[in-house]
């Protein structure tokens, strides 16, 4: 039972999630080395079971999932190309513009779809001909979930089989991969296919500290290999961290359905009040705001001990450490704002 007075509710992200006492025990108890002479045990598990069950020839372990991805764009693309990518991206809105500023790659933003991808007419019109005036396309990047939305796999298979054909590389911003897997009942091999790589996030609904996974071919890898050392990436006895990922894959993927159903609640409860709510695919969901209420529940709430980023579309993650326990109260301390 939480104790509204003591116990915090944070739904600014599922990044907030803290390893569980279970998680820091592996964590201690962890076997190590020197990750960058390739000789820490831990990280070689982790990135050999995760290739393995997403059906690539290796992985490569990340302290974050924004360094992951540059590092998968910068293996993907040289000076001078370009890669095509969702408005809403993470790798083009949210990670500092690092691709073009550190990779000299050039994006070409497109519009998304209200699944989350982006259409095949706009890829195709987007796609640059061989021609000197023309940065290089070699790369088209999506993102599963985007905004929570899980991208339908039909749209994923069009999309990478179109891609293929007119010559372009496929990489996956996995963020919230075990969401979609959860959500939409797939195979992890079934969720990634058509991809030539994926970035696999650890440290959001999973509960690790930090750390992405970057899978893919060998020679992928081994460009990004390098690409991570020039990236500052190179970590020393990062199997402490690798222990918390295994142990997250083998105990907190299954759960993550109580997020989904965590959210479906929240939302029907947010909805009961009057409030217009987004309906959630997974763990995240969007409430609209009058922009004249936008700092008064914003303070209500954090009088609540409830922390949210409240705007016009208010963005609420469940997630590991927010309990079932704790939808009742949220609800409650959205009411005397609701219409």
């Amino acid at each position: 039972m939480l104790e509204s007075a003591t116990v915090m509710i944070d739904l600014r992200s599922d990044t907030v999630t803290r390893p569980t006492p279970a998680m820091r025990a592996a964590m201690a108890a962890a076997e190590v080395g020197d990750d960058v002479y390739g000789d820490d045990p831990t990280v070689n598990r982790l990135q050999a079971v995760l290739a393995e069950r997403f059906g690539y020839e290796a992985g490569l372990f990340f302290a974050s999932g924004t360094q992951s991805n540059l590092a998968a764009l910068m293996a993907h693309c040289g000076r001078g190309d370009e890669y095509i990518v969702g408005q809403e991206a993470h790798t083009y809105k949210y990670e500092q513009g690092g691709a073009a500023v550190l990779g000299s790659i050039q994006p070409q933003p497109l519009e998304n779809e209200a699944h989350g991808g982006i259409s095949l007419a706009r890829i195709a019109a987007a796609i640059k001909p061989d021609d000197v005036h023309f940065a290089r396309t070699r790369l088209l990047a999506l993102e599963n979930t985007i905004g929570g939305r899980v991208l339908p796999r039909d749209y994923q298979r069009e999309a990478t089989e179109f891609a293929h054909a007119r010559g372009l590389a496929t990489h996956l911003d996995g963020a919230r991969i075990f969401n979609a897997i959860v959500r939409a009942g797939l195979g992890e091999r079934e969720a990634v296919a058509g991809f030539d790589s994926v970035s696999i996030c650890l440290s959001k609904g999973l509960g690790t500290p930090v750390g992405s996974v970057l899978v893919g071919s060998r020679d992928t890898i081994e460009r990004a290999r390098r690409w991570r050392k020039a990236l500052g990436g190179g970590m020393r006895q990062a199997g402490i961290l690798a222990a918390a990922g295994l142990y997250a894959l083998e105990h907190h993927v299954a759960r993550l359905a109580e997020d989904h159903d965590n959210a479906q609640r929240l939302a029907a409860g947010l909805a009961a009040l009057g409030y217009e709510v987004e309906p959630p695919q997974t763990n995240i969901l969007y409430v609209k705001v009058p922009p004249a209420q936008v700092e008064p529940l914003a303070a209500h709430l954090r009088a609540q001990r409830i922390l949210a980023s409240i705007g016009p579309r208010t963005r609420l993650v469940t997630h590991l450490d927010v309990p079932a326990a704790a939808i009742a109260r949220i609800v409650e301390a959205f009411a005397p704002f609701a219409s």
